[in-house]
Protein backbone atom coordinates (compact mmCIF):
# COMPACT_ATOMS: atom_id res chain seq x y z
CA UNK A 1 0.00 0.00 0.00
CA UNK A 2 1.02 3.42 -1.00
CA UNK A 3 0.24 5.91 1.49
CA UNK A 4 -0.91 9.27 0.32
CA UNK A 5 0.45 12.85 2.37
CA UNK A 6 -1.85 15.47 2.00
CA UNK A 7 -0.38 19.03 3.21
CA UNK A 8 -3.57 20.82 4.83
CA UNK A 9 -3.32 24.42 4.04
CA UNK A 10 -6.67 26.65 4.49
CA UNK A 11 -9.91 25.46 3.79
CA UNK A 12 -10.69 26.47 0.39
CA UNK A 13 -7.66 24.53 -0.81
CA UNK A 14 -8.24 21.38 1.35
CA UNK A 15 -11.88 20.83 0.20
CA UNK A 16 -10.64 18.53 -2.49
CA UNK A 17 -7.75 16.58 -0.25
CA UNK A 18 -10.46 16.01 2.62
CA UNK A 19 -12.87 15.05 0.02
CA UNK A 20 -9.92 12.66 -0.87
CA UNK A 21 -9.75 11.53 2.50
CA UNK A 22 -13.87 11.16 2.94
CA UNK A 23 -14.04 8.40 0.42
CA UNK A 24 -11.34 6.76 1.67
CA UNK A 25 -13.21 6.70 5.31
CA UNK A 26 -16.21 5.09 3.44
CA UNK A 27 -14.14 2.51 1.62
CA UNK A 28 -13.23 1.20 5.07
CA UNK A 29 -9.83 2.47 4.41
CA UNK A 30 -7.75 4.59 6.96
CA UNK A 31 -6.75 7.98 7.39
CA UNK A 32 -4.38 9.86 9.78
CA UNK A 33 -5.17 13.76 10.91
CA UNK A 34 -4.09 15.83 13.35
CA UNK A 35 -5.62 17.43 16.34
CA UNK A 36 -4.98 19.93 19.06
CA UNK A 37 -3.70 16.71 21.07
CA UNK A 38 -1.89 14.37 18.93
CA UNK A 39 -2.57 12.81 15.56
CA UNK A 40 -4.74 10.40 15.29
CA UNK A 41 -5.56 7.20 13.01
CA UNK A 42 -9.27 7.35 12.17
CA UNK A 43 -11.61 4.93 10.68
CA UNK A 44 -15.14 4.64 10.41
CA UNK A 45 -16.69 4.29 13.48
CA UNK A 46 -19.16 2.22 12.51
CA UNK A 47 -17.59 -0.58 10.47
CA UNK A 48 -16.23 -3.44 12.43
CA UNK A 49 -13.31 -4.48 9.59
CA UNK A 50 -12.02 -0.70 9.51
CA UNK A 51 -11.99 -0.88 12.97
CA UNK A 52 -9.74 -4.02 12.85
CA UNK A 53 -8.00 -1.94 10.61
CA UNK A 54 -6.70 0.06 13.29
CA UNK A 55 -5.46 -2.43 15.62
CA UNK A 56 -3.62 -4.42 12.78
CA UNK A 57 -2.01 -1.07 11.60
CA UNK A 58 -1.36 -0.04 15.16
CA UNK A 59 -0.32 -3.60 16.33
CA UNK A 60 -2.86 -2.64 19.15
CA UNK A 61 -4.62 -4.96 21.57
CA UNK A 62 -8.00 -5.59 20.77
CA UNK A 63 -9.55 -5.27 24.26
CA UNK A 64 -8.24 -1.19 24.28
CA UNK A 65 -10.95 1.09 23.43
CA UNK A 66 -11.31 3.15 20.88
CA UNK A 67 -12.29 7.02 20.78
CA UNK A 68 -14.92 7.80 18.88
CA UNK A 69 -14.33 11.80 17.47
CA UNK A 70 -17.22 14.02 16.36
CA UNK A 71 -17.81 17.33 14.62
CA UNK A 72 -21.44 18.12 15.88
CA UNK A 73 -23.17 17.01 18.98
CA UNK A 74 -26.39 15.98 17.15
CA UNK A 75 -24.39 12.89 16.08
CA UNK A 76 -24.24 12.00 19.59
CA UNK A 77 -27.82 10.59 18.93
CA UNK A 78 -25.96 7.77 16.52
CA UNK A 79 -23.85 6.68 19.49
CA UNK A 80 -25.40 6.86 23.31
CA UNK A 81 -27.97 5.69 25.08
CA UNK A 82 -28.63 8.82 27.38
CA UNK A 83 -26.40 12.29 28.23
CA UNK A 84 -26.57 12.63 31.87
CA UNK A 85 -27.40 16.70 32.87
CA UNK A 86 -23.71 16.35 34.26
CA UNK A 87 -22.32 15.33 31.28
CA UNK A 88 -24.20 18.19 29.09
CA UNK A 89 -22.39 20.57 31.52
CA UNK A 90 -19.15 19.22 30.56
CA UNK A 91 -19.52 19.10 26.89
CA UNK A 92 -20.95 23.07 27.15
CA UNK A 93 -17.97 23.66 28.67
CA UNK A 94 -14.95 21.65 26.81
CA UNK A 95 -16.32 20.72 23.52
CA UNK A 96 -14.49 21.24 21.02
CA UNK A 97 -11.58 20.90 23.49
CA UNK A 98 -9.54 18.25 24.37
CA UNK A 99 -11.73 16.35 26.80
CA UNK A 100 -13.08 12.49 26.09
CA UNK A 101 -16.82 11.64 27.93
CA UNK A 102 -17.43 7.99 28.26
CA UNK A 103 -21.31 7.12 27.94
CA UNK A 104 -23.37 4.02 27.80
CA UNK A 105 -23.71 2.83 23.66
CA UNK A 106 -26.18 2.25 21.92
CA UNK A 107 -26.74 -1.30 20.19
CA UNK A 108 -25.20 0.35 16.78
CA UNK A 109 -21.52 1.03 18.10
CA UNK A 110 -19.75 -2.28 17.21
CA UNK A 111 -17.35 -4.03 20.43
CA UNK A 112 -14.59 -3.74 18.01
CA UNK A 113 -14.99 0.00 18.47
CA UNK A 114 -15.13 -0.38 22.16
CA UNK A 115 -12.96 -2.50 23.02
CA UNK A 116 -15.45 -5.07 23.86
CA UNK A 117 -17.75 -2.69 26.29
CA UNK A 118 -21.12 -1.48 26.47
CA UNK A 119 -19.29 2.07 26.85
CA UNK A 120 -18.15 4.26 24.31
CA UNK A 121 -15.35 6.94 24.51
CA UNK A 122 -16.81 9.87 22.35
CA UNK A 123 -14.96 13.84 21.88
CA UNK A 124 -15.35 17.05 19.94
CA UNK A 125 -11.98 18.04 18.80
CA UNK A 126 -10.82 21.47 18.69
CA UNK A 127 -8.99 21.56 15.85
CA UNK A 128 -9.94 23.16 12.41
CA UNK A 129 -8.28 20.18 10.27
CA UNK A 130 -9.62 17.70 12.40
CA UNK A 131 -13.14 19.07 12.09
CA UNK A 132 -12.89 19.72 8.53
CA UNK A 133 -11.87 16.41 7.85
CA UNK A 134 -14.64 14.53 10.40
CA UNK A 135 -17.30 17.09 8.50
CA UNK A 136 -16.68 15.70 5.09
CA UNK A 137 -16.98 12.54 6.41
CA UNK A 138 -20.38 12.53 7.94
CA UNK A 139 -19.76 9.77 10.27
CA UNK A 140 -18.17 9.31 13.84
CA UNK A 141 -14.63 8.53 13.38
CA UNK A 142 -12.70 6.12 15.94
CA UNK A 143 -9.19 6.65 15.96
CA UNK A 144 -6.14 6.55 18.36
CA UNK A 145 -3.33 8.04 18.57
CA UNK A 146 -1.40 7.15 15.35
CA UNK A 147 1.53 5.91 16.40
CA UNK A 148 2.67 2.29 16.34
CA UNK A 149 0.77 0.63 19.80
CA UNK A 150 3.45 0.90 22.77
CA UNK A 151 5.33 4.03 21.06
CA UNK A 152 5.67 7.70 21.94
CA UNK A 153 2.60 9.16 20.50
CA UNK A 154 2.73 11.20 17.19
CA UNK A 155 3.09 15.35 17.29
CA UNK A 156 3.71 16.09 13.59
CA UNK A 157 2.78 14.22 10.27
CA UNK A 158 7.02 13.08 10.70
CA UNK A 159 6.05 10.68 12.69
CA UNK A 160 2.86 9.25 11.64
CA UNK A 161 5.06 8.60 8.51
CA UNK A 162 7.57 6.90 10.17
CA UNK A 163 4.93 4.50 12.20
CA UNK A 164 2.63 3.78 9.25
CA UNK A 165 3.88 4.24 5.88
CA UNK A 166 2.48 1.70 3.74
CA UNK A 167 0.40 0.97 6.43
CA UNK A 168 -2.31 3.48 6.18
CA UNK A 169 -4.15 5.03 3.46
CA UNK A 170 -3.45 8.34 3.66
CA UNK A 171 -2.13 11.15 6.02
CA UNK A 172 -3.57 14.81 6.80
CA UNK A 173 -0.27 16.66 7.60
CA UNK A 174 -1.63 19.71 9.58
CA UNK A 175 1.66 20.46 11.17
CA UNK A 176 2.70 20.80 14.85
CA UNK A 177 -0.12 20.02 17.21
CA UNK A 178 -0.85 22.73 20.05
CA UNK A 179 -0.81 20.42 22.89
CA UNK A 180 1.32 17.26 22.84
CA UNK A 181 -0.47 15.04 24.97
CA UNK A 182 -3.79 12.93 24.72
CA UNK A 183 -6.93 14.42 25.69
CA UNK A 184 -8.43 13.98 29.51
CA UNK A 185 -10.82 10.97 29.75
CA UNK A 186 -14.13 11.17 32.11
CA UNK A 187 -16.51 8.44 32.66
CA UNK A 188 -19.79 9.67 33.39
CA UNK A 189 -21.46 6.21 33.40
CA UNK A 190 -22.26 7.00 37.13
CA UNK A 191 -19.76 8.63 39.18
CA UNK A 192 -17.75 11.26 37.49
CA UNK A 193 -14.07 9.74 37.44
CA UNK A 194 -11.26 10.60 35.26
CA UNK A 195 -9.61 7.31 33.81
CA UNK A 196 -6.49 9.33 32.00
CA UNK A 197 -5.57 12.81 33.45
CA UNK A 198 -5.14 15.30 29.92
CA UNK A 199 -5.03 19.28 29.88
CA UNK A 200 -8.51 19.62 31.21
CA UNK A 201 -7.62 18.94 34.83
CA UNK A 202 -9.68 17.29 37.96
CA UNK A 203 -9.99 21.29 39.36
CA UNK A 204 -11.71 22.85 35.78
CA UNK A 205 -14.14 20.08 36.05
CA UNK A 206 -14.73 19.91 39.74
CA UNK A 207 -15.35 23.99 38.93
CA UNK A 208 -18.39 22.69 36.12
CA UNK A 209 -19.93 19.55 37.85
CA UNK A 210 -18.48 19.04 41.51
CA UNK A 211 -16.59 16.33 42.94
CA UNK A 212 -15.15 14.13 40.15
CA UNK A 213 -12.27 11.42 41.77
CA UNK A 214 -9.31 9.69 40.08
CA UNK A 215 -9.71 6.19 39.04
CA UNK A 216 -7.12 4.23 41.67
CA UNK A 217 -5.60 2.26 38.50
CA UNK A 218 -3.78 5.77 37.95
CA UNK A 219 -1.53 4.87 40.96
CA UNK A 220 -1.57 1.04 40.79
CA UNK A 221 -2.28 0.42 37.40
CA UNK A 222 -4.28 -2.45 36.39
CA UNK A 223 -4.36 -6.27 36.06
CA UNK A 224 -3.58 -8.66 33.82
CA UNK A 225 -6.89 -10.12 33.16
CA UNK A 226 -8.51 -6.50 34.01
CA UNK A 227 -10.39 -4.97 31.10
CA UNK A 228 -9.16 -1.35 30.08
CA UNK A 229 -12.29 1.04 30.42
CA UNK A 230 -10.30 3.49 28.51
CA UNK A 231 -7.26 3.80 26.31
CA UNK A 232 -4.10 3.60 27.78
CA UNK A 233 -5.04 2.18 31.24
CA UNK A 234 -3.52 -1.00 31.15
CA UNK A 235 -0.76 -1.50 28.23
CA UNK A 236 2.61 -0.07 28.27
CA UNK A 237 2.40 3.22 26.39
CA UNK A 238 4.52 6.36 24.73
CA UNK A 239 7.54 4.33 25.45
CA UNK A 240 10.87 4.89 23.95
CA UNK A 241 13.28 2.39 23.10
CA UNK A 242 15.56 3.00 25.45
CA UNK A 243 15.34 2.72 29.24
CA UNK A 244 13.87 5.28 30.74
CA UNK A 245 14.59 5.98 34.24
CA UNK A 246 12.35 9.22 35.87
CA UNK A 247 14.65 10.50 39.00
CA UNK A 248 12.43 12.36 41.59
CA UNK A 249 13.00 14.50 44.81
CA UNK A 250 14.42 17.79 46.03
CA UNK A 251 15.72 19.16 42.64
CA UNK A 252 19.37 19.86 43.63
CA UNK A 253 19.79 15.88 44.60
CA UNK A 254 17.81 14.76 41.05
CA UNK A 255 20.52 16.78 39.33
CA UNK A 256 23.00 15.24 41.34
CA UNK A 257 22.00 11.83 40.74
CA UNK A 258 21.71 12.13 37.27
CA UNK A 259 24.83 13.17 36.81
CA UNK A 260 26.10 10.40 38.94
CA UNK A 261 23.95 7.54 36.73
CA UNK A 262 25.02 8.96 33.33
CA UNK A 263 28.56 9.01 34.41
CA UNK A 264 28.54 5.35 35.37
CA UNK A 265 26.55 4.46 32.32
CA UNK A 266 29.01 6.21 29.34
CA UNK A 267 31.66 4.02 31.60
CA UNK A 268 29.88 1.22 30.87
CA UNK A 269 29.45 2.23 26.96
CA UNK A 270 26.16 3.21 26.73
CA UNK A 271 24.76 5.93 24.86
CA UNK A 272 22.69 8.05 27.83
CA UNK A 273 19.65 10.56 27.02
CA UNK A 274 19.29 13.59 29.66
CA UNK A 275 15.67 14.83 30.33
CA UNK A 276 16.47 18.51 31.11
CA UNK A 277 14.23 21.54 31.50
CA UNK A 278 15.38 25.56 30.71
CA UNK A 279 16.50 25.84 33.96
CA UNK A 280 18.54 23.03 34.43
CA UNK A 281 20.11 22.21 31.42
CA UNK A 282 23.48 23.55 32.34
CA UNK A 283 24.22 21.48 35.56
CA UNK A 284 24.40 18.17 33.10
CA UNK A 285 28.16 17.57 32.58
CA UNK A 286 27.23 14.07 29.98
CA UNK A 287 25.15 12.53 27.36
CA UNK A 288 22.71 13.66 24.81
CA UNK A 289 21.30 16.76 26.73
CA UNK A 290 17.39 17.93 24.87
CA UNK A 291 15.38 20.41 27.06
CA UNK A 292 11.70 19.39 27.24
CA UNK A 293 10.28 22.80 28.05
CA UNK A 294 10.59 25.43 31.21
CA UNK A 295 9.34 24.70 34.91
CA UNK A 296 7.59 28.20 34.05
CA UNK A 297 4.86 26.74 31.82
CA UNK A 298 3.89 23.25 31.86
CA UNK A 299 2.50 23.65 28.40
CA UNK A 300 6.18 23.37 26.92
CA UNK A 301 7.04 20.36 28.73
CA UNK A 302 4.09 18.10 27.33
CA UNK A 303 4.20 19.56 24.00
CA UNK A 304 7.64 18.22 23.54
CA UNK A 305 7.93 15.27 25.58
CA UNK A 306 6.84 12.92 22.75
CA UNK A 307 9.14 14.33 19.75
CA UNK A 308 11.80 14.23 22.24
CA UNK A 309 11.65 10.71 23.18
CA UNK A 310 11.33 10.06 18.95
CA UNK A 311 14.78 11.77 19.21
CA UNK A 312 16.54 9.71 21.23
CA UNK A 313 15.28 6.88 19.12
CA UNK A 314 16.61 8.17 16.58
CA UNK A 315 20.06 8.87 18.06
CA UNK A 316 20.07 4.93 19.32
CA UNK A 317 20.59 6.47 22.77
CA UNK A 318 20.20 2.96 25.24
CA UNK A 319 19.22 4.79 28.38
CA UNK A 320 17.22 7.82 29.16
CA UNK A 321 17.63 9.93 32.74
CA UNK A 322 14.50 12.77 33.12
CA UNK A 323 13.37 14.95 35.88
CA UNK A 324 10.47 14.40 37.45
CA UNK A 325 7.76 17.34 37.47
CA UNK A 326 5.24 18.35 40.13
CA UNK A 327 2.11 16.25 39.35
CA UNK A 328 -0.03 19.23 40.46
CA UNK A 329 -3.02 20.27 37.80
CA UNK A 330 -1.52 19.88 34.06
CA UNK A 331 1.68 18.31 35.76
CA UNK A 332 -0.24 15.21 36.32
CA UNK A 333 -0.91 14.69 33.02
CA UNK A 334 2.72 15.06 32.32
CA UNK A 335 3.73 12.67 34.52
CA UNK A 336 1.11 9.86 34.37
CA UNK A 337 2.66 9.62 30.30
CA UNK A 338 6.25 9.80 31.37
CA UNK A 339 5.48 6.95 34.33
CA UNK A 340 4.01 4.88 31.38
CA UNK A 341 6.82 5.84 29.16
CA UNK A 342 9.43 4.20 31.68
CA UNK A 343 6.85 1.55 32.25
CA UNK A 344 6.85 2.73 36.02
CA UNK A 345 10.80 2.78 36.65
CA UNK A 346 10.90 5.57 38.62
CA UNK A 347 14.27 6.44 41.32
CA UNK A 348 13.37 8.44 44.61
CA UNK A 349 16.18 10.60 45.82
Amino acid sequence: MKTILGKLNGIEADRELLQQAAQIIKRGGLVAFPTETVYGLGADGFNEEAAKKIYAAKGRPSDNPLILHIAEENQLKQIVKKIPEKAKKLMESFWPGPLTIILEKKENVPYTTTGGLDTVAIRMPNHLGALSFLKAVQTPIAAPSANTSGRPSPTKAEHVLEDMQGKIDMILDGGEVGIGIESTIIDMTSVPMILRPGFITQEMLEEKIGDVFLDPTLQNGLQEKERPKAPGMKYRHYAPKADLTIIEGELSRVIDQINRLTAQKVSEGKKVGIIATEETKKFYRDGMIKVIGTRKKEETIAKHLYSILREFDEAEIDVIFSEAFSEKAFGQAIMNRLIKAAGHHKIIV
